[in-house]
């Protein structure tokens, strides 16, 4: 059984348009602006066939929720789901920042830098800790979900909710990386796709798109750091079409691959960058080019971001590679740091020479600089591994699609922040609908 949550968080809220910490008190309300915003999500996700609605039951989340389902032709009995309210912040709801930092100097800075060590005291005087009460609540949520849709056909399911629980949600489903909550983020009435495959007794989990917001006629979402990174994977090819390893062999763009990468240039011809880098391989080079053709700026090749050496895999189909290595290939897929490819690479190997390469062009980042980097499917997983804090093994929590835009905002004195990954609206529809290829 598969399933693929479409995780929303609530439109505008009046205590956001004020710049107050809200958590779990019911006093805020959806504005104007929050309901224009739900309308246009709405819009987007009717195309969707969905098997059901969640909503927390707090008022911002449950009228987003409300105002969505009038956009669908069906008509769906929202689920409101105790497990999906906000962070339990107590003295801090109705407060700015400015005043949490004046009043709490000390824990603000916890929660600024490490929010899961963050302890308050409730109306009680007893210590807890919301965050990781809410990881707990993430949880419990994921169990229950699992336990109410045990049917083995696939499904589509909606959560509308707040920032804090829907990003430890989408933590808990990647096995909670060391740090997690800081290095993701999500819009007001943004969309996020997280696909679950399920057995018996476990269950995988895939980030399809995070923090989605073309719909809100905001192509990618606004600057938050020092200097931003729009990492793309390339255009397609005629092996990923027909699903063969291509690994270090120069593969070409194909037609569509051409074509999307033109599609990438204009969704962000707004975008002013300043640098430009690429595996030095063709396919990549060629939708940098392509994506940069109004623009005056040398591409940089970088050796170190070709795609991994499938060694003896390269050209040949699933298939074909099953007949030969059926206990290899089963790693791969299941545990793909166990395998080094016949007379080819590690995924460690990968990662290695990647994040070297990303450190050399973090580095050279300078303030405001917005740089284009395009690379392959296996070295943006683990570039992407390494930024929100996971394992090289966990490249399959991550999805690049051909033509797919990410955004990295980058920080000097923090983590960095994943401010979107794989958006392909602009290649047709919300879900990523290009070639599955090999990898």
């Amino acid at each position: 059984m598969s399933m693929r949550l479409f995780l929303v968080r609530h439109g505008l809220s009046s205590f956001n348009k004020k710049g107050l910490i809200q958590g779990r008190i019911d006093e805020s309300y959806l504005t104007d602006e929050g309901y224009e915003q739900a309308k246009l999500t709405g819009s987007i996700l009717n195309e969707i066939k969905f098997d059901q609605i969640y909503s927390s039951p707090l008022k911002r989340a449950a009228e987003t929720a409300r105002e969505i389902e009038k956009c669908f032709k069906e008509n769906f009995d929202i689920h409101y789901d105790k497990n999906l309210l906000e962070v339990d912040l107590h003295k801090w709801s109705g407060l700015t920042s400015k005043d949490i930092k004046s009043k709490y100097k000390d824990s603000y800075l916890i929660w600024k830098n490490d929010p899961e060590k963050l302890e308050l005291k409730n109306k009680d005087n007893i210590t807890y800790k919301p965050i990781q009460d809410l990881f707990e609540q993430a949880r419990l949520f994921i169990q229950n979900l699992q336990e109410d849709h045990k049917s083995n056909k696939n499904q589509n399911i909606l959560i509308i909710a707040h920032n804090a629980i829907l990003r430890c949600l989408i933590l808990y489903l990647l096995n909670k990386p060391n740090q997690g909550f800081r290095k993701i983020r999500l819009d007001n009435a943004s969309i996020s796709i997280i696909n679950i495959s399920t057995s018996q007794t476990s269950f995988n989990s895939q980030i399809e798109c995070l923090n989605q917001t073309s719909h809100l006629n905001q192509k990618i979402p606004k600057k938050i750091g020092d200097s931003r990174i729009i990492l793309i994977r390339h255009g397609e090819t005629n092996w990923n079409k027909e699903g063969r390893f291509q690994g270090q062999i120069d593969i070409p763009l194909n037609e569509k691959g051409k074509e999307q990468a033109s599609k990438a240039s204009q969704y962000l011809e707004e975008i002013e960058f300043t640098k430009a880098f690429s595996s030095s391989m063709k396919r990549p080079y060629e939708t940098a080019k392509i994506i940069l053709k109004n623009n005056n700026i040398q591409i940089e090749k970088i050796e170190s971001l070709v795609e991994i050496s499938h060694g003896l895999w390269e050209g040949k189909l699933e298939e074909e590679i099953k007949q030969t290595w059926p206990e290899m290939l089963r790693n791969w897929h299941e545990k793909p740091e166990s395998v080094t490819m016949p007379e080819g690479e590690s995924i460690k190997q990968v990662s290695d020479r990647a994040i070297s390469a990303w450190n050399h062009i973090c580095n050279s980042q300078q303030e405001n600089d917005t740089t284009l980097l395009v690379a392959h499917d296996a070295v943006n997983k683990t570039l992407l591994c390494h930024i929100l804090g996971l394992s090289y093994s966990d490249i399959w929590m991550i999805k690049q699609g051909n033509g797919g835009i990410t955004v990295i905002d980058i920080f000097k004195n923090k983590n960095n922040v994943l401010s979107s990954l794989n958006i392909t609206n602009h290649l047709g529809q919300i879900i990523d609908s290009t070639a599955s290829g090999a990898l």
